[in-house]
């Protein structure tokens, strides 16, 4: 998946820069990132930008993300509030587990406790994705802990804001790896 962040951030894009990119990138799936957006913004920016995913990191309700009209991975930050009741009110394609820092929503470089977030991971009866912090140094841990369905990085993958390939490249290796056992395939 390819991810194009339109909320607020320092990693934002332009609706028409995104749209260029997924029309040349093939055999990838585009995921658009969003906070608390309107609905209709959200769905605009989908069709233009022929997302395969919606990801919604802010207080959208089950009931906004049922009308997205296109498959939803549903963002929650795990802190005091999280559980596994208030996952089960979202009808979401993926779920993701986030790390919680007060006032933000995403993108803070922190990783959450994964060890308290296990039990409740592998109860949760759809697909899981993790983020929050993940480098190339920590994401076998991270997947060796929580067995997620996927992993979502950013910073993790960056020097100076900019994304780095000897990072992404070391980063995959590093989680293939942990997905196989430790075995490089």
């Amino acid at each position: 998946m390819i991810g194009f962040v339109f909320a607020e951030s320092k990693r934002r894009i332009e609706v028409k820069k995104a749209a260029e990119i997924g029309k040349v990138v093939k055999g990838v799936l585009k995921v658009g990132v969003f906070v608390n957006q309107p609905l209709k913004e959200v769905q605009e920016i989908a069709e233009i930008c022929n997302l395969d995913f919606v990801q919604l990191h802010g207080e959208e309700t089950p009931a906004y993300c049922h009308l997205v009209g296109r498959p939803v991975i549903k963002a929650f930050r795990v802190g005091l509030d999280f559980t596994l009741e208030k996952s089960k009110e979202y009808q979401v394609d993926w779920l993701l587990l986030d790390s919680f820092t007060p006032g933000q929503y995403g993108g803070t470089g922190m990783t959450f406790d994964w060890q308290s977030m296990q039990e409740i991971a592998h109860q949760i009866h759809r697909p899981v994705m993790i983020a929050g912090g993940l480098t190339p140094e920590n994401v076998g841990a991270a997947i060796a802990v929580l067995s997620p369905g996927g992993i979502d990085v950013s910073g993790g993958v960056e020097t100076d804001g900019k994304k780095d390939i000897e990072k992404i490249q070391k980063f995959m290796i590093a989680a293939r790896r942990a997905e196989n056992g430790g075995i490089l395939c």
